[in-house]
């Protein structure tokens, strides 16, 4: 609709309102789903007018239709029930509203229900929401649990008064929030997203009570599944009862079977938990007690042991060693030292046996020529030539009066002169 509009000339409202009207005009019959929040039959009126929602999201679009398109339906059609239109969009250009003009409404049943949900089941899984390695553990005693739960419902009750029986310290961020209807799906989507974000929250439950399959739809809807899958807090799912399984059950980190039940699987028994330290306790004074009897029989028995009964018997017994080595060897050295002054007597005794000055004392004489050689043989010597003689008791000096072996040798002088005193060996 490109108009050449201005300040100084502007449209009509009227003008406006029928263009669009014409525009939508042209748009083509659709089929719609949704659920019906409100309903309006009026006795005698020929129109009936009823809102539908998107159950996934706050969107919402007024429906208009004769009465004689309701009325085949209007034994199985109420306020909450989901149906399937065939409408075209239609503007009311006096008020400027726009709604669609129904032409067929179709009740969606049970069978279509669960068929489709098992269509987005297996969308889901094969995506890999449901996998197992994406279920986080839940932490053993969180601070704070988050719940998500009907205002003043039974699931509440059942949630808080267990929970705080088993644990009394137990700590609570409740957020009461529509569990079936039409705006289900969006408050506790963003009960679960606040939670989320609540630095203190631990643990997240979702909880309501049992119902029909109709009542537990907005807990199978694609966009709660996706929230609880991106969540980075455990998320608790507690729907209904034991053969209830909505979609929330398997993308939750855990499924409880009732709202009790998830009570009991978030929060110790605090019974229990003392029971277990008492026994704890128990076994670790049992394990120290052991330890310290068998380090004591350890010590006991090293005690025991003789280098540590006598510490000073090795150190004796080596003193004893010590004193016998000592003895040895001072017997040994005394042996060598008399053996060997023994030996030192007897070869003293034969040097001076066989010494010159011995010889001498048995009245033997050397004698030596003027440049000191001994004289051995009477060759050496001539007549005349004087000799030195060598007694024990000093020298004198004699005069060879013969030549060769039959010289005879005269002496002068006896041990006077230059011959006392010298020479003694």
């Amino acid at each position: 609709m490109g108009l050449d509009t201005s300040p100084e000339a502007p449209i009509p409202v009227g003008k406006v309102s029928a263009m669009i009207g014409g525009w939508i005009d042209r748009l083509g019959a659709v089929w719609v789903e949704g659920q019906i929040t409100q309903l309006s039959r009026r006795p005698g009126a020929g129109m009936v007018f009823l809102t539908l929602r998107d159950p996934s999201e706050d969107v919402s679009m007024t429906v208009t239709c004769f009465r004689g398109v309701f009325d085949p339906v209007a034994d199985v059609v109420a306020e909450g029930a989901r149906v399937v239109v065939h409408a075209k969009p239609e503007w009311y250009a006096g008020r400027g509203t726009l709604s669609l003009r129904a032409a067929e409404i179709r009740p969606v049943g049970l069978g279509e229900l669960l068929a489709r949900l098992e269509q987005l089941k297996r969308r889901l899984a094969g995506e890999g929401l449901f996998a197992a390695d994406r279920k986080r553990p839940l932490p053993f005693l969180p601070g704070c649990v988050g719940l998500v739960t009907g205002r003043a419902s039974a699931a509440e009750r059942d949630v808080l008064e267990n929970a705080r029986l088993r644990w009394p310290a137990v700590r609570f961020e409740v957020r009461n929030v529509a569990v079936q209807g039409a705006s289900a799906v969006a408050q506790v989507v963003a009960a679960v997203r606040e939670l989320d974000e609540h630095p203190e929250v631990d643990v997240i439950i979702v909880a309501r009570g049992g119902g029909s399959v109709e009542d537990l739809l907005p807990f199978s809807d694609e966009q709660l599944v996706r929230t609880v899958a991106a969540a980075r807090t455990p998320v608790v799912s507690a729907i209904g009862h034991e053969p209830d399984q909505p979609l929330l059950d398997f993308v939750a980190d855990l499924r409880a079977s009732t709202p009790t039940d998830a009570a009991k699987r978030v929060v110790p028994d605090v019974g229990e938990e003392l029971a277990r330290i008492g026994q704890l306790r128990d076994r670790a004074r049992q394990a120290v007690r052991s330890r310290v009897e068998r380090e004591e029989a350890g010590l006991a028995a090293t005690v025991s042991r003789p280098v540590l009964a006598a510490p000073l018997r090795m150190v004796e017994e080596r003193e004893a060693e010590v004193a016998a080595l000592l003895d040895r060897s001072r017997r040994s050295l005394d042996h060598r030292l008399d053996r060997a002054s023994s030996e030192l007597e007897h070869t003293l005794a034969r040097v001076v046996a066989l010494s010159p000055a011995a010889t001498l004392r048995r009245g033997y004489a050397v004698l030596q020529r003027a440049d000191g050689a001994v004289v051995r043989a009477a060759a050496e010597v001539s007549a005349g030539e004087e000799l030195r003689a060598r007694v024990a008791e000093g020298g004198f000096t004699v005069t060879v009066s013969g030549a060769g072996a039959s010289g005879a040798v005269a002496g002068s002088g006896g041990t006077s002169g230059t011959g006392a005193g010298d020479g003694r060996d």
